[in-house]
């Protein structure tokens, strides 16, 4: 089996879309993919000869509206999503614990809850897909739809910074041109969360007084559908 991997960018919303594919099973995915983006990703995944079989969202994504729907009515594509997902779509819903298969890959499913309840990483060989829960250098911030600095913290500690130093991980979002990082240089590293106790760093978490994402109304209401549109009333 040859593993199929790139890591595609999205300019306006910094979000990381990856693409994973099993080059003998010729079966592909795409991790949180972008909607203005979906005619780059299909482009992608036929260049490689391989037919999109999911979209795998690491949450309910506040900043972008998701490809997931366009891509299901193009390829037939299913989406996956966390057990307790709002969305309303036809999905796979996933767990701690739950093993993915995507030909003769497997992806495990790690629950990392805190920058929204439904997070989800996903651990594949040395390398692990955070979504927005650890970044390079921060992590998601917590301050809208559901978040709980706490449960970031001990969802940072209990299910990635336990993985091996070397593990590679390619988070959701860059904003400054940064594709990975390993676990171990973010233990050490990691500006919001390396070093600081529970208390403190529930204590920096809401005190970021950050602006609320551009697309923040349009993007939940759509990605409740999988990046479906609402119907015009």
């Amino acid at each position: 089996m040859a593993l199929v991997f790139e890591q595609l960018f999205d300019p306006e919303s910094s979000t990381y879309t990856y693409l994973l594919g099993d080059d003998e099973a010729k079966v592909a995915a795409l991790i949180d993919p972008v909607a203005e983006q979906v005619e780059r990703d299909l482009a992608r995944v036929a260049a490689h000869g391989l037919k999109l079989v999911h979209t795998i969202e690491t949450h309910m994504h506040a900043d972008h509206v998701t490809g997931g729907a366009a891509l299901t009515e193009r390829t037939g594509s299913r989406p996956v999503v966390h057990r307790d997902s709002p969305v309303t779509c036809d999905a796979v819903r996933l767990g701690q614990g739950d093993r993915f298969r995507l030909g003769a890959l497997e992806l495990e499913v790690l629950e990392t809850p805190g920058h929204t309840p439904e997070s989800l990483s996903f651990r594949l060989g040395d390398r692990v897909f955070t979504g927005d829960a650890l970044l390079i250098g921060a992590v998601g911030r917590t301050d809208f739809q559901g978040g709980d600095p706490g449960a970031l913290y001990d969802s940072i500690h209990a299910r990635l910074f336990t993985l091996p130093d070397a593990t590679r991980v390619f988070p959701g979002h860059d904003y400054k041109g940064r594709a990975s990082t390993t676990i171990g240089e973010e233990k050490l590293h990691n500006a919001r969360i390396a070093g600081k106790t529970r208390d403190e760093f529930i204590a920096i978490m809401n005190h970021l007084g950050l602006p609320p994402p551009k697309k923040l109304d349009v993007a939940l209401e759509a990605n409740l559908a999988c990046g479906r549109p609402p119907q015009a009333h």
